[in-house]
């Protein structure tokens, strides 16, 4: 169930802009996200943020990684506004959208999310372009797989499409397996606070490091724990069958058919660029390496991703 403070935090961002401040520094906000929730079925119901523009010439949709919210996206949307209108959401266990006890949050499961968002939302697929980092890339090429016309474009960086441990963070290989993955989801919740300050910093040279707009910040501490169910907890059960689905888009991978694109940040040490290149070679996607970027490049060089989305929609 959603939070009774969630109308009052809603109202605050349509009409103070408080978490949907620029995460870097330098955008020109042409048009600020709304606020708002949408109810996409059963016992969910998602926070979006929303840019509408009557004459966009597309649709581009932000999916977040973790531990993060749909409020990141807020500079990138406001500078796409003017020509584009964009949408982002929160995914179930994060931000303000819905956290069901009988939701397995996997990767499978999130790609039914997105279906029901796009779907829900009215958006016209042969114009859409989905952006999907992280942990929503996954989900994404899943469901390309099962609904090839689900976008004109996917773009995806910095996420883990096959079971190679061995590119991935110690604690994300922890994560894959008991009784490692348990004991990691209980640091994760102690050290909460050191995670939602550092983790974006991590790999990068000391005059590389940057911080987060405060609203930015604040909505993700906030979306940390909303109920009885903290991100780290639906980062555990994303992981409990993220080999499952790994393997599962692996096995099928000749079967993907929507035009993909991957970019990935140079100095990511959470999914080393490697299982970027393999993903890329094997289906014939374009790969782009950004020089001095670590693993959420649309939060250190924001600039970087407004760019690829015009040269690819223009």
């Amino acid at each position: 169930m959603m939070t009774s403070s969630l109308g009052a935090l809603l109202a605050a961002a349509a009409i103070t802009g408080a978490t949907l401040t620029p995460a870097g520094a330098g955008a020109i906000a042409a048009a600020r996200p709304e606020a708002s929730t949408i109810a996409i079925g059963g016992d969910i119901t998602l926070r979006r943020f929303v840019v509408h523009n009557p004459a966009a010439k597309g649709t581009v949709l932000f999916l977040h990684g973790f531990p993060e919210t749909a409020a990141v996206w807020g500079d990138i949307a406001a500078a796409l506004g003017d020509e584009f209108e964009v949408h982002a959401f929160d995914w179930p266990g994060y931000g303000l959208s819905s956290r069901p006890e009988n939701f397995a949050y996997s990767p499978r499961d999130y790609a039914g999310v997105l279906k029901a968002y796009i779907d829900k939302s009215g958006i016209d697929r042969s114009k859409l372009t989905i952006y999907a980092v992280d942990i929503a890339a996954l989900p994404a090429l899943l469901l390309a797989l099962d609904e090839p016309d689900i976008a004109r474009r996917i773009i995806v960086g910095d996420f883990a499409p096959f079971n190679r441990p061995a590119y991935m963070h110690e604690r994300l290989q922890n994560l894959k397996s008991e009784p490692a993955a348990s004991l990691t989801r209980a640091v994760m919740n102690q050290t909460s606070d050191e995670i939602l300050q550092n983790v974006y910093r991590r790999g990068l040279a000391e005059d590389e490091q940057f911080d987060l707009a405060a609203g930015v910040k604040e909505d993700m501490v906030r979306g940390w724990s909303n109920g009885a169910l903290t991100s780290a907890d639906a980062f555990y059960h994303y992981y409990a069958a993220f080999t499952r689905d790994q393997d599962l888009l692996e096995a099928n991978l000749g079967s993907l058919r929507t035009p993909v694109k991957v970019i990935w940040g140079e100095k990511d040490i959470y999914i080393d660029s490697r299982m970027g290149a393999e993903f890329a070679e094997r289906t014939g996607a374009p790969f782009d390496v950004l020089p001095g970027i670590g693993h959420y490049p649309h939060l250190q060089a924001p600039e970087r991703v407004v760019a690829e989305i015009r040269a690819l929609l223009n």
